[in-house]
């Protein structure tokens, strides 16, 4: 297979769509995004997903929200103006008063429709009865987080997946080389012993969302001296100074800016349209690398009919980009097992 830069496989776009704070806040980049999600009994997800589809389309909002009885997740984004008023929406229902959200920005729409869906969790672990609203770990601020992780008698836990944990984490963190959430609960089970013998557990991820389900769980299994960081490593990286940082590489983030470092900064990675796993320039001069198809991480992993259906799609991209037209692709029915751009397809633990 030929290599390529990431030049003349349509990569610049991927760099050109990454976006600084400052820029964003000088009015170069007019797409906002809004991270969010909240652990709250919900009884009437069936009646509540048209009112928030609605207001979506009514304020020209995109992205995609998941709503279960345990609460509500998702990324939306729309203009500023836009936004604020889908939030204050969010926000008018005492259920959502609370609502804390983290922004980002774009110079592209990062999403061409607007999704509501309704699932079993806002975050899949598959165990039942494990309420964050209930019983949860100690928060623990940014600020006082270094202190607790170096603290000796602490075990340092990544609740995140492998692929998220191989290109950054904090200094000394265990990866438990999890594909999904839901192997996590097993990962417990086989290294409890490991976790009891350690006075105090420590558990982090990207924007806080896990840790409060996988300390919930702990707590549920007795788990006492459990910790997770408050706001997840996004807060982590936007309010301590490198300097002091015990975070080691970047962070894996679920929009365009594919990873981000300190201060939020986009970072250098990118994105395999294959299986959704972070790339880096040596993996685009890689053998087993195929612009919108594969990668080195999914080469042997990915069947030939999902190639050929991914050289279909990126035939069509291409396409779409001669005609100076943006391709979106058909809607997905809801049946179908991988929601558009939610989570990496799950590829083979790297040795």
């Amino acid at each position: 297979m030929v290599k390529h830069s990431a030049t003349s496989l349509g990569h610049t776009r991927d760099h050109a769509m990454k976006v600084s704070l400052e820029e964003a806040l000088s009015g170069e980049a007019p797409h906002v995004l809004a991270a969010l999600y909240k652990f709250v009994e919900i009884e009437d997800i069936e009646s509540f997903k048209p009112v928030l589809l609605n207001q979506m389309i009514a304020l020209e909002i995109k992205g995609s929200l998941l709503i279960a009885r345990e609460g509500i997740n998702g990324t939306v984004s729309g203009s500023r103006d836009h936004l604020d008023l889908f939030l204050t929406f969010l926000r008018s229902d005492s259920r959502f008063a609370d609502l804390v959200y983290k922004e980002s920005y774009a110079f592209e729409a990062p999403f061409h429709r607007a999704k509501v869906n309704l699932k079993r969790e806002i975050v899949t672990m598959g165990v039942p009865n494990v309420d964050p609203n209930l019983i949860v770990g100690t928060y623990v601020k940014p600020t006082e987080w270094n202190e607790l992780i170096s603290d000796p008698d602490t075990i340092l836990v990544d609740t995140r997946n492998d692929y998220e944990y191989r290109i950054g984490t904090f200094k000394g963190a265990v990866n438990p080389k999890t594909e999904t959430f839901r192997e996590f609960p097993q990962w417990i089970k086989d290294h409890s012993q490991t976790l009891k013998d350690n006075k105090k557990i420590a558990m982090f991820c990207t924007g806080g969302i896990r840790c409060e389900k996988a300390t919930s769980y702990m707590r549920s299994l007795g788990y006492d001296q459990v910790f997770h960081l408050e706001g997840g490593i996004l807060k982590y990286l936007e309010e301590m100074d490198r300097q002091k940082s015990l975070w080691e590489g970047e962070c894996f983030v679920f929009d365009e800016r594919v990873s981000v470092g300190h201060g939020l900064k986009p970072g250098q990675y990118l994105l395999c349209h294959g299986c959704r796993s972070p790339i880096t320039q040596a993996d685009l001069q890689s053998e087993h690398y195929e612009a919108g198809v594969c990668c080195p991480h999914c080469f042997d992993v990915l069947t030939d009919d999902r190639k050929g259906r991914f050289r279909e799609r990126q035939k069509q991209i291409k396409l779409a980009e001669a005609r100076n037209e943006k391709h979106i692709g058909r809607v997905m029915p809801n049946h179908t097992a991988r929601k558009n751009n939610q989570q990496p397809l799950a590829i083979k633990k790297l040795k």
